[in-house]
């Protein structure tokens, strides 16, 4: 297995270490609950290094990614900027989910998901036009700080970043020496994520830590994502699935006359499905691939478990189109076909619930 640079802090603290996209990861370093806890109420840290940043450079490189990304970049326009985007096959499947920085006229940053990082390249490669260079940034890590306190002790801990980072809005970035702070993260709170060269990433997560940062693993960035109602890359959406069947309308800019990968396939497209919420009404676990009865037909969970913040248990489904916000439906669980609620996801947002009646 692959092995990020903070691998031998993880080892320090007693991580318990999985498999995860071919790299050894923490999944906790003693309790989820906990650490998933801190990240609602105070601040946690996860090691993201496993994601792979990529620097698209060259005259030419707006065009570029305007062509292979269904967002588009011509909407960012201050530097720093960033957006949430996905990238098609041809068929409109997603190939990946991304985050997309502008940090100059010719120069771009994306961050890709461990698991498809290689073929990402390879992606993107194949498109390349003449004059365009990727560099796959191998040579950072990357470290995710979230919380209602995560900013205040970043700055606490590494207090040469706070000039560069206090007047961040969601959804920007910075250079701050040889460190770049984005305020962006995949919990539901804000905070920030940090790449920063490899060598010190050790150093830099034991002064997080000595400010009183959590250290947290992938089972708590799991239940965080859920209640946040962010998706997963291989469980909520794939190849097999548009954006418009996967609650990711909202990234894709379709109007107007730029052409992307994938464009044509979505306009020909009248979804069917959509990703959407649920809630368990009474005790039970809701799972990945549990099949779900609804008033307009079969669905499947995509994404499921139990949500600390809420006390319940909550999934993602993809459920037939007219399938809407408060319908009860039925899920297979076990041998059992337990009732649950529809709802529109997120389901906690700043620590707080949102579903309806809370």
């Amino acid at each position: 297995m692959h092995r990020t640079p903070l691998h031998s802090a993880h080892r320090a603290a007693g991580a318990r270490l999985v498999d995860f996209a071919g790299w050894e990861m923490p999944l906790h370093y003693g309790s989820q609950i906990e650490e998933h806890h801190a990240v609602r109420r105070d601040a946690g840290m996860f090691d993201t290094s496993h994601m792979l940043a990529i620097d698209v450079e060259g005259p030419g490189a707006r065009d570029f990614l305007r062509g292979a990304l269904a967002n588009d970049v011509a909407r960012l326009r201050e530097p720093g900027k960033a957006l949430y985007s996905c990238m098609l096959n041809e068929a409109g499947g997603v190939l990946d989910d991304l985050i997309v920085y502008f940090l100059g006229e010719d120069l771009y940053r994306i961050i890709v998901n461990a698991g498809t990082a290689e073929k990402d390249l390879r992606w993107l490669q194949g498109l390349r036009a003449t004059g365009i260079t990727l560099r796959a940034r191998r040579d950072l890590a990357m470290i995710a700080v979230q919380g209602p306190a995560a900013r205040a002790k970043t700055w606490q801990a590494l207090p040469e970043l706070k000039n560069a980072s206090e007047r961040l809005g969601a959804f920007f970035g910075a250079q701050a020496g040889d460190a770049f702070v984005a305020r962006t993260g995949y919990t539901g709170e804000d905070g920030f994520e940090l790449l920063v060269p490899a060598p010190r990433a050790v150093a830099i997560w034991n002064s997080l830590a000595g400010a009183g940062v959590h250290p947290c693993g992938l089972g708590a960035r799991d239940t965080l994502r859920l209640e946040a109602g962010m998706n997963l890359y291989g469980q909520d959406m794939d190849e097999s699935v548009t954006p418009l069947e996967s609650g990711l309308a909202w990234s894709v800019m379709l109007e107007g006359t730029r052409d992307f990968v994938g464009k044509a396939a979505l306009l020909a497209q009248t979804p069917a499905r959509k990703l959407t919420g649920l809630v368990l009404s009474g005790g039970g676990v809701l799972r990945g691939q549990q099949k779900v009865r609804t008033a307009h037909g079969a669905g499947e969970i995509t994404s499921g478990g139990f949500a600390p913040t809420l006390g319940k248990s909550i999934a993602l489904a993809r459920l037939p189109a007219g399938t809407a916000p408060g319908a009860t439906v039925q899920v297979a669980v076990r041998d059992r076909m337990l009732d649950a609620f529809v709802v529109k996801p997120p389901f906690v947002r700043h620590g707080k619930s949102l579903l309806p009646d809370s």
